[in-house]
């Protein structure tokens, strides 16, 4: 397997735990929006406030399934 198919496998991986994760998670929408942006500037992505607030609203979209 090439490098960038492990890759591309472990991000999947992540985010497939994490959909499943926050459709069982028993928290307020907002407490779960504003988690993921603490999550993504921990992990280093530099956005400013409302690029990062377009990212975690696609996010919730994708895993609520209303795209």
């Amino acid at each position: 397997m090439k490098p960038i198919n492990i890759v591309l496998a472990v991000i999947g991986g992540a985010i497939a735990g994490a959909a499943v994760g926050l459709l069982f998670a028993p928290e307020k929408g907002t407490d779960t929006r504003t988690k993921i942006a603490e999550l993504l500037r921990k992990k280093g992505v530099k956005l400013n406030s409302e690029k990062m607030d377009e990212l975690v609203d696609d996010i919730t979209k994708e895993i609520k399934g209303e795209e």
